[in-house]
């Protein structure tokens, strides 16, 4: 079974800055892409930032320049470093991994981590 544990969630004033972390643990040989989603209140869930395994990024045009993801093959880990904070940023940011479960064909689940709220208020 493999679980995404996040952490790093809080309140922030505007302008300032939190980083997020997701660890994937379990039956894990590797992982494809790893990225961050986020959902606000009343809104559907919304792609933030994906990196593939290989380290190439793509973020939502809202959080260019101010947000970077990055990962830690090593440790399975996800990061999401966000700089310059604003109100509209306020959401539960959710962990998304796709995890091959079989080496011979690569196969994979996508997995979800808990969410972790983000409040962005002054």
């Amino acid at each position: 079974q493999v679980q995404l544990v996040e952490s790093g969630g809080g309140l922030v004033q505007p302008g300032g800055s939190l980083r997020l972390s997701c660890a994937a643990s379990g039956n894990i040989f590797t992982i494809y892409t790893m990225g961050w989603y986020r959902q606000a209140p009343g809104k559907q869930r919304e792609m933030v930032a994906v990196i593939t395994s290989g380290g190439n990024s793509n973020y939502a045009d809202s959080v260019k320049g101010r947000f970077t993801i990055s990962r830690d093959n090593a440790k399975n880990t996800v990061y999401l470093q966000m700089n310059n904070l604003k109100p509209e940023d306020t959401a539960v940011y959710y962990c998304n991994a796709e995890i091959p479960f079989d080496r011979l064909t690569g196969a994979s689940n996508d997995y979800w981590g808990q969410g972790t709220q983000v409040t962005v208020s002054s």
